[in-house]
């Protein structure tokens, strides 16, 4: 094909420090240019308050100021990589975000943070994903949809989250009444940004995520959309009025939101009239980007974790509780999305190697701590760890929960703990797996994307060994922009030199790289006589159901500590005795 005849689409994605920007070929999936802008605003882009450690915010503005730095970056990387590269050669964009990351604006689909007045007020902000200041709420959503509306639950796992919609907008309403009152609506940032770049800020005309709609604000046609005006008003009256403004139906991520207008296209240096595609969330656009499919499992690791998979939509499905929802289309058009997902995993490490940095800023790195631990048997070091250091997304869907680490004593080394942690969030993820499984949904192979999965291949060789199973990872590094790219090129469609859907991109613009990790066998068995003890941990500290005993708990990790000990100084005898017989010859 000639230089002239290609075409590319442009994706776009809002994540939590920054905004990363992909061009890429739509014929043959080639990214010829990345780039990213980090949010100017507090700390690494968050609006923190060091009085309350659960708030997270984020200033509007830095998406919007962002976003036009990143685009213009990746224009001229573009140009650099290809000479004959034009922007009019763009067919169309596509937006993923963090979420649920809802945002209060005014009439016109302003946020009340670009008021004056409001500026400088922390409940004006983007309410980040990671805000977990509304758990009282969403215990409160959980008890009455329980009591009055079971359905709604059980589409979102049973347990309404903090970190969603409606929880935030209640939490608003009740330590901020004036910004609530001053609030016309809640836009979700999904659904702002393409919004924005559109012209189609009135509430009126501005197409909803069906992503964000039915994950985080329990938005189903089955029952008429998003829950009922008296269910909300019970909640709160003014809950109950806001509903009204807020909005009735969906749309999946292979339509337009709408086309770029003039204005935007000059002010980033696009085509006018390009489209739009409708805004979705990073982890579900990041699954179409990584390959998903049904029995494909795509885990996207970086500070959290999100996993997704689909099943298609004309088989029966399970409500899974547990989970953080089960939504016909979130994903693709055909199937129910299915997101689950752990509250910190990158996170953990980064606070061990950071905030304790044992042995000091060298012996406490992570390179440093990854050597080492790369030589410990599993159970090796007597030790057991909870996840939950950032609270539990899934399957207990409780972010009071925190973080666990047993069987420490005096002779514990900080690239045992390393390993311990490590090891806690596989077994967070086994528990994901084994939870969809128990449905119906069986997983036959796991794509992983994001910077661990590339970057750590400690953390990939232990979730191969805990899961029993290949570890492959995507080939593309940007899988969640390039899922927005995607999107990008369906919405333009085929006449315009895209796809007409998301399987079809997918066969073009994905792939996996020429590497993976493979489950060591002897490894595997010892995780699982592990895993039991892990679910014992979980169930004890995570349900109130559970009526077991732990007494045995640390005599059972002493146990395999004793029997790995020995093996591993076997192991070492060995390894002198060849090194002595190798010499000699």
């Amino acid at each position: 094909m000639s230089q002239k005849a290609r075409v590319y689409s442009l994706g776009l994605d809002f994540g939590t420090n920054s905004v990363r920007a992909l061009i890429v070929d739509v014929t043959t999936g080639e990214e010829i240019s990345t780039a990213v802008a980090n949010y100017p605003s507090g700390e690494a882009g968050i609006l923190l308050d060091p009085k309350d450690p659960e708030l997270a915010r984020q200033n509007p503005a830095d998406y919007v100021e962002a976003m036009a730095k990143v685009i213009k970056k990746a224009l001229r990387l573009a140009r650099k990589a290809d000479q004959n590269f034009r922007p009019d050669q763009i067919i169309g964009l596509g937006v993923d975000t963090t979420g649920s990351t809802p945002l209060p604006v005014d009439k016109n689909g302003l946020p009340l943070a670009f008021h004056e007045e409001f500026k400088e007020n922390l409940n004006a902000q983007a309410w980040l994903w990671k805000d977990h200041t509304a758990f009282a709420e969403a215990q409160e959503i959980t008890e009455l949809a329980a009591r009055e509306h079971p359905e709604y639950l059980a589409k979102c796992g049973g347990v309404y989250s903090s970190e969603w919609f409606f929880s935030k907008i209640l939490h608003c309403r009740r330590v901020d009444p004036e910004v609530f009152a001053a609030a016309w609506s809640w836009v979700e940032l999904a659904d702002f940004i393409p919004a924005l770049i559109t012209g189609r800020l009135q509430l009126e005309r501005m197409k909803r995520s069906r992503c964000a709609a039915g994950h985080k604000a329990m938005f189903n046609e089955e029952w008429g959309g998003l829950p009922a005006r008296d269910f909300l008003s019970k909640l709160d009256p003014a809950l109950g009025e806001l509903r009204d403004r807020l909005y009735d139906q969906t749309y999946t991520s292979d339509q337009p939101a709408g086309y770029l207008t003039e204005s935007w296209a000059k002010a980033l240096g696009l085509t006018p009239g390009i489209p739009v595609a409708v805004g979705a969330f990073d982890a579900h656009l990041g699954a179409i980007g990584a390959g998903v499919a049904p029995g494909k499992l795509v885990k996207i690791i970086g500070t959290s974790t999100c996993d997704i998979t689909v099943w298609p939509n004309s088989q029966s499905l399970p409500d899974i509780p547990g989970l953080c929802g089960i939504v016909d289309g979130s994903v693709m058009p055909g199937y129910f999305g299915l997101e689950a997902g752990q509250s910190a995993v990158g996170d953990i490490f980064n606070w061990f190697v950071n905030y304790l940095q044992p042995g000091g800023p060298k012996k406490g790195s992570h390179e440093e701590l990854t050597q080492k631990a790369t030589g410990l048997l599993p159970g090796e070091s007597g030790l057991l760890a909870l996840d939950w250091n950032n609270g539990n997304r899934t399957i207990l869907v409780d972010q009071r929960l925190t973080g666990l680490l047993v069987g420490q004593t005096l002779h514990t080394r900080p690239e045992e703990i390393y390993l311990a942690l490590i090891e806690g969030t596989a077994f967070g993820a086994l528990t994901i797996i084994k939870r969809f499984e128990e449905y119906g949904v069986k997983i036959k192979e796991v794509i992983n994307c994001g910077g661990i999965a590339e970057k750590n291949p400690l953390v990939m060789q232990v979730y191969a060994d805990v899961f029993g199973l290949e570890m492959k990872i995507a080939r593309s590094s940007q899988t969640c922009a390039l899922g927005s790219a995607m999107a990008g090129a369906v919405a333009a469609g085929k006449k315009a030199g895209g796809y007409e859907s998301f399987e079809q991109a997918q066969k073009a613009m994905c792939g996996l790289k020429p590497f993976s990790f493979k489950p060591r066998k002897g490894y595997h068995q010892i995780y699982k006589e592990l895993y039991p003890l892990y679910r014992q941990l979980h169930d004890a500290f995570g349900t109130r159901s559970w009526s077991g005993n732990l007494y045995h708990l640390m005599k059972d990790l002493l146990d395999i500590r004793d029997r790995q000990l020995e093996k591993a100084r076997q192991l070492e005898a060995s390894r002198k005795k060849n090194i002595k017989m190798k010499n000699k010859s």
